[in-house]
């Protein structure tokens, strides 16, 4: 059965530099990839792994650098798309050796599975914390979604369409939705939004598909619902996603690290 992970919002930052003069998102991100290398033999096989944005914090050359180094050591193939953090032309240029990397344009693309399909959409306006997606973006969706003969689809984007409480992240979200939840509500198979930028794990309907935003690798935005409070990181434990068809498209939150166990819950005695 295809299995996809997701991972989102690594914000890598320069050597010997924490983001936000806190977080060690390269020593983060570095977990996070040795613990998928580590439950490949328990939940595997894992067809690819989806990153939903947010690969690094400035959009250099060297952050791209650190984190393709770092993900180089991954077992599994991966595929990204940008962020609000990310510049597309820079990302571009660090992934033009990358099949899936388009040459002009959003950074759109699509990975057709046997029994799964995923899209990823380029949400970024530059110099901008929201997110948009352009009408070549959209209409790449729709031709897309056109020819995928009702297969289930997960589509990932980095900026959520939803509102979640989260004031200062929802001024923040994905602008002018309406007409991707028609085209998404209109697919005739199933279908799921995969977002990320709020690295929290979050779900919610949107139109008649379920939208389900990612945890961080690294930190996540401080659960908050007051109104006039600053935006805050929290440094709660990290986690990925996984999606798989399982009579349907099932996910699962996997924490980041090495935990005590596995244990039986009534050990035989002798």
């Amino acid at each position: 059965m295809t299995k996809i992970i997701q991972i989102s919002d690594p914000h890598i930052v320069p050597d010997g530099q924490l983001a936000y003069g806190k977080v060690n998102t390269k020593e983060a991100l570095i977990s996070c990839v040795e613990t998928i290398n580590r439950i490949i033999p328990e939940i595997g096989p894992v067809d690819m792994v989806i990153v939903t944005g947010d690969l690094t914090d400035f959009g250099t050359c060297e952050e791209y650098e650190i984190f393709r180094d770092i993900m180089a050591d991954l077992l599994i193939p991966y595929q990204a798309i940008p962020g609000n953090h990310d510049n597309v032309t820079e990302m571009r240029k660090s992934f033009s050796d990358q099949h899936w990397m388009p040459k002009s344009g959003p950074i759109n693309w699509t990975v057709n599975f046997d029994q799964m399909a995923i899209i990823g959409l380029d949400t970024n306006v530059n110099g901008k914390p929201y997110g948009q997606l352009a009408e070549t973006t959209l209409d790449y969706l729709k031709e897309k979604l056109k020819n995928l003969n009702q297969k289930p689809v997960i589509v990932a984007v980095h900026h959520p369409p939803i509102f979640t409480g989260i004031k200062k992240m929802d001024d923040n979200n994905l602008r002018e939705s309406k007409r991707l939840k028609t085209l998404l509500s209109g697919y005739q198979g199933e279908l799921k939004l995969v977002c990320g930028h709020l690295h929290r794990n979050i779900s919610k309907k949107f139109g008649d598909v379920i939208c389900q935003i990612a945890p961080g690798t690294s930190h996540a935005v401080s659960l908050d619902f007051r109104n006039n409070v600053p935006n805050c990181l929290i440094k709660e434990p990290s986690a990925f996603l996984i999606h798989e068809i399982r009579s349907g498209i099932l996910t699962h939150n996997i924490f980041i690290g090495q935990f005590d166990g596995p244990h039986m819950f009534y050990p035989e005695t002798g």
